[in-house]
């Protein structure tokens, strides 16, 4: 039995980053190598001198959706919705805070020109709502507040508006940021592009999931969460000529290695990824993996647990916190080769 308790480490509380390097590409990166079991200290900029003309940088082009709304119940109690997924424009899932004061049928007032409507409540907070008011979209960028990971224990300010999108960001639809992809900056994207390394692109809507706690001492008996993916056309025949000349593929965060590994198990373009990775794993596309510090007991250090031996991780972490490294979402970090 693979046990949960073999993923876990002590993190002192003040290396959880609450806002993120400045410029994104000089904040601190951990370089892994697998073969030689060597670790390096680098800053992200210097990523340019571990891949080659002909490798290929996939990075998920989705874009965090000003997802949490406070609102107020006629009776003036404070309500939080938090968006999960849409049904359609004005029917939506969501995560209500202090879901008991609400009854079905009950409005939550958001604004003079915003309402929500709950129409059904399923289990765990979660519930079916309308949105009520003219151009939804609008309104959710309007009075919505980014969904900064809890962790991170403050308010979400403006400037996070920026923080926790990366520039590359095209589809709107994640409540989470794909957080290795926020170091890259157009001049370093631009270096790479002059250096010869392709890119390419997919989407995963990172979902509220990806900070669920696994709760289980046996890992297998986990059930993961589902999020929406798309790859196109044209990544797949990038990812087919990279192979093809032995090149690298090099993932920018794990929600990419779960969307190319999901395609690999399903053969499926979009679709629905549930696909939960852990030791041991036998990865089918992904050759690289530049990603950040996770979670103690987390799916995604599992993931990366898998990708470069449970071990070699740990021993990194270990040397990440004597060295002060900054960890999680705004953190810094991590190449492996």
């Amino acid at each position: 039995m693979i046990k949960l308790s073999d993923f876990d480490y002590n993190l002192p509380k003040e290396l959880i980053a609450k806002y993120p390097h400045e410029p994104r590409d000089e904040c601190r990166l951990m370089v892994l190598n697998r073969k030689k079991k060597t670790i390096e200290h680098k800053i992200f900029k210097d990523i340019i001198d571990y891949l080659e003309e002909g490798d290929l940088l996939v990075l998920n082009d989705t874009k965090v959706i000003p997802a949490r709304l406070k609102g107020k119940k006629k009776t003036g109690a404070n309500i939080e919705i938090f968006l999960l997924r849409p049904f359609s424009e004005n029917q939506w899932e969501v995560l209500i805070k202090n879901i008991k004061r609400l009854k079905e049928g009950q409005e939550v007032i958001i604004a003079n020109d915003f309402k929500i409507k709950l129409i059904e409540k399923y289990e765990e907070g979660k519930a079916k709502v309308e949105l009520i008011g003219e151009n939804i979209n609008q309104l959710i960028k309007k009075y919505g507040h980014i969904p900064l990971p809890p962790y991170i224990e403050r308010e979400d300010e403006e400037k996070d508006k920026d923080y926790y999108q990366t520039v590359f960001a095209k589809k709107e639809g994640a409540v989470a940021s794909p957080t290795a992809g926020l170091h890259f900056t157009e001049r370093l994207l631009k270096q790479l592009e002059e250096k010869g390394v392709k890119k390419a692109f997919c989407t995963l809507h990172v979902g509220l999931g990806t900070f669920r706690p696994i709760k289980t001492e046996d890992i297998t008996k986990h059930k993961m969460h589902e999020e929406f993916y798309q790859i196109p056309d044209e990544t797949l025949q990038l990812i087919n000529e990279t192979k093809k000349k032995g090149k690298k593929v090099v993932a920018v965060g794990t929600t990419v290695v779960r969307t190319l590994e999901t395609y690999a198990q399903t053969n499926k373009k979009e679709g629905f990824s549930d696909i939960f990775i852990y030791p041991p794993y036998k990865f089918k596309i992904v050759d690289t993996l530049i990603t950040n510090f996770h979670l103690p007991k987390s799916t995604l250090l599992l993931l990366v647990s898998a990708f470069a031996n449970r071990d070699f991780i740990l021993k990194a972490y270990e040397i990440a916190i004597k060295e002060r490294y900054r960890f999680f979402s705004y953190g810094d970090a991590m190449l492996i080769i």
